[in-house]
Formats: C-alpha cells, sequence, structure tokens
C-alpha cells in the first residue's frame, strides 16, 4: 500500500528548484529550483522518513542517520535522502561522511542551490574551499557558479562573490546580484560594479511592491495552497528578499510541510537587515513550527528572541 507524502526535495529537496537570484527565468529551480515535490512512497518509507526528521529535530543524530540509511535502502537513488544525510551528518560534526553525501545530492541535482549550499557549510567546516574538490562536481556549469556567487553573497564573502560573477554570462543574474552587493558594501565595488538602469531598479520595486499585495491577500483569506505556490515563485525571482521567505515558510507551515518550513524561516535571517517587526514575525512562526515538532526548547529559544515593540 502506498501513500502521497510531500518530501523536501531542496533546490534540495526536489526546494529543489535552485533559488534564482532576481531573475524571472527561475535559475534556482533545484531549497530542485528549491521546491517541493509529491511522489508516491510505501508506508515504511514515510513513517522511517519522517521519523527521522524527528530525530533530528531533537538532536538525535546517530538515530537520525541510522533512519536516513534505512531510507536510502528502500530508495536508493533519492538524492532527498543523500542531502538529509548530508545534514545531519554536518549536525554530528562528522564531515567527511556529510561532504560525501553532499557531492552525490549535487550530483544528481546540479541546479540546486540548497545542495551546494550545504557543501559550501561543510568544506568550510574543515578550512577547505569548493576548488579543492571540484573535480567530483559539475563546477563549471551555469547554473552552479550562480549558485556558487549566492552563496558566497549569503555569507557575506563579497570579493569572492564578485569574483565568482566576472565568469557568469548571465548578464541579469550578474547585475542584479552585484547591486545587491553594492549595496551592502555601501560603496562602489571597484573595476566590477555593473550597474542595472533606475528605471529597471524601481521597475522591480514596483513589482516587488505588487507581489506583496497580492501575497497578503492570500495570507488574510487564508488561502494557503495559493500562496505557497506564489511565494515560491516570488522566492526563485527575488531570492534575497527576506519577505518571501517569510511568507513562503508560512505557507509550508500552513500546509503541515513542518520541517520545510524551518528551513525557509531559517534561512530568511541571512538576509534580514534591521527589521525588527519581520524578524519578530519569524521568530514567532519557528516557536509554533518547534512546537509541533515536540522540540520545546527551540521554540522557547525563538520566542526568548522576540523583541517588545514591534
Amino acid at each position: 500500500m502506498k501513500k502521497t507524502i510531500f518530501l523536501w526535495v531542496f533546490l534540495a529537496t526536489g526546494f529543489v528548484s535552485h533559488i534564482a537570484y532576481g531573475q524571472e527565468e527561475k535559475i534556482i529551480e533545484t531549497e530542485e529550483s528549491a521546491e517541493v515535490f509529491l511522489e508516491e512512497y510505501t508506508d515504511e518509507f514515510q513513517e522511517t522518513f519522517f521519523e527521522a526528521l524527528k530525530q533530528k529535530g531533537i538532536q538525535n543524530y546517530d538515530r537520525a542517520i541510522n533512519l536516513f540509511l534505512k531510507c536510502k535502502q528502500l530508495d536508493a537513488e533519492n538524492n532527498v535522502i543523500d542531502h538529509e544525510l548530508s545534514k545531519t551528518y554536518f549536525l554530528d560534526k562528522k564531515y567527511v561522511s556529510a561532504q560525501k553525501y553532499a557531492i552525490e545530492a549535487i550530483k544528481a541535482d546540479t541546479d540546486n542551490y540548497w545542495y551546494l549550499d550545504n557543501l559550501i557549510a561543510i568544506l568550510e567546516a574543515q578550512s577547505n574551499t569548493i576548488e579543492a574538490i571540484q573535480n567530483q562536481i559539475p563546477f563549471n556549469e551555469d547554473k552552479l557558479q550562480e549558485n556558487l556567487a549566492l552563496s558566497y553573497f549569503k555569507r557575506k564573502r563579497y570579493t569572492k562573490a564578485l569574483s565568482i560573477l566576472n565568469g557568469i554570462s548571465n548578464l541579469k543574474f550578474k547585475e542584479n546580484l552585484t547591486l545587491k552587493i553594492n549595496d551592502s558594501l555601501n560603496k562602489t565595488v571597484v573595476n566590477t560594479s555593473i550597474k542595472a538602469p533606475e528605471s529597471a531598479v524601481e521597475q522591480n520595486d514596483d513589482l516587488i511592491e505588487q507581489l506583496k499585495g497580492t501575497i497578503e491577500g492570500l495570507i488574510t483569506k487564508k488561502e494557503y495552497k495559493e500562496l505557497e505556490i506564489t511565494a515560491k515563485e516570488a522566492l526563485e525571482t527575488y531570492p534575497l528578499q527576506p519577505y518571501f521567505y517569510y511568507v513562503y515558510g508560512l505557507s509550508m507551515k500552513e500546509n503541515n510541510k513542518t520541517n520545510e518550513a524551518i528551513e525557509i524561516f531559517e534561512s530568511a535571517f541571512d538576509y534580514l537587515f534591521d527589521d525588527s517587526l519581520l524578524a519578530n514575525k519569524i521568530y514567532k512562526e519557528l516557536a509554533a513550527a518547534y512546537t509541533t515538532m515536540g522540540n520545546t526548547s527551540k521554540a522557547n529559544e525563538y520566542l526568548s528572541m522576540i523583541k517588545p515593540g514591534f
């Protein structure tokens, strides 16, 4: 007997579409674009998978790893499981195994931003660089390079991000990300700055505000299925906007995809600057999500971060 479940194929889970950087075409159709996929799995697979997520959530990493390995036996080609194994080994500070499964996930879904971002975190924890293992992955593929620049930007490694951008042929991606880097540096980046026309910037701002209005209407009506679709598309087009992470996470939580919601909410903090109101909303949603997962310690941790007066 089989049941239908949602798994996180993350640009990495089949958000496994990759996060496109500010472009209308979907660069990250990978967090498989960063997208969630619907698949048919046996009761045994479902029960094992969700129990593994639960054990990972309560930091019982050895148990979670064993359960994910069981899932791997049930579905050897599932790159979502490779990604989850990599993340769990990483949390358990078992970096060699984490790196092995991260590479397998990327080889299966090269466009996935979250798979690559996870690998970079693992390499950095070992004081290593992605160039050292570039022969083990499709390093020179265009979308992987775009994801790499975006990941370095997220880590505030602006010079490194700009060096990657120099070799990228997608002009729109290059313009958008360079603008964001320049904004972050609050100065012109000499010899590498690519300025977008002011009219284009204004047009993007208008489109973002229109999207926000549409999204707020969906939230008011509690149309969370439609919200998930709209928020995902907004995030793929504007992956550096923390508000879109918030509403995408909210849609996931309300559609009972709690683990995926937590991933998205926590990713929002990489792009959140001095917006205490939005931060409070995310803290509250994270507290609620962790409460649903039975992790009261993490729930209380996020509740304690809420700032009064916002």
